[in-house]
């Protein structure tokens, strides 16, 4: 059994399963990408919550493996060549999965960087840009007077979500027939802006028929519907 005692942060979450992934986050949309895609591939993992309410997010144990203290993070104890490895960034994370497993990436090397160029597309584009909207039009920026920043990231989640619509039309999912980690990053963050965001009406959403199908399909699956409530 792999020893996991030399990281920082056993001694705040304590591993049950050392042998196991351990996942530290919270079901956000960003969160939600690592426990979904361990879902997805079967791979063994012991999950535990990082609360923001209590900070845990910048303890020195959490920092330890993700500096830059957001979630998710995970610890491997069988990474590469058998050593334990840590990382944090849910694309990072994302990406080393699918390398791991050889699951929910094409094979071959075109489709491999077509399919990694929609993951970069979430995280510089959808990601920002919807949390951005989130906060001017659900959390505390919804009480400033002028709405001018609220409707530039409207406008710009409008855009991105049009240039989504387009390259879902006539396929299943991003990277066509093959449900890939693509489809993993970018929908919950759809999720959540139409959902928690409440932010549907705002974006036109209601016209982007191509996306709420595929959002549709990818919410019904099991794994999906499990990590989206991960760590309880």
């Amino acid at each position: 059994m792999t020893s996991l005692d030399s990281f920082a942060i056993t001694q705040k979450w304590p591993a049950r399963h050392p042998d196991r992934i351990q996942l530290y986050s919270l079901p956000t949309p960003n969160g939600v990408k690592a426990s979904i895609m361990l879902e997805e591939t079967g791979l063994p993992y012991e999950p535990h919550r990082v609360s923001f309410d209590s900070k845990d997010q910048f303890s020195p144990e959490f920092l330890s493996i993700s500096p830059n203290n957001k979630i998710p993070a995970i610890l491997d104890p069988n990474g590469p060549d058998g050593t334990p490895l840590a990382l944090f960034e849910s694309g990072a994370i994302l990406v080393y999965l699918a390398s791991k497993t050889g699951q929910f990436i094409p094979a071959d090397t075109a489709g491999r960087y077509e399919t990694l160029q929609w993951v970069m597309f979430q995280m510089g584009g959808i990601g920002p840009m919807f949390g951005q909207l989130g906060f001017f039009h659900k959390f505390a920026g919804k009480d400033y007077e002028d709405k001018r920043p609220r409707d530039r990231y409207a406008a710009e989640s409008r855009r991105l979500l049009a240039v989504l619509d387009q390259r879902l039309d006539g396929r299943d999912w991003v990277m066509g027939d093959q449900y890939t980690i693509a489809d993993i990053a970018i929908l919950p963050w759809v999720r959540n802006l139409v959902g928690f965001y409440d932010a549907g009406e705002l974006v036109g959403f209601s016209e982007f028929k191509n996306i709420a199908r595929v959002l549709d399909a990818f919410v019904a699956r099991p794994a999906v519907v499990k990590g989206l409530a991960i760590p309880g």
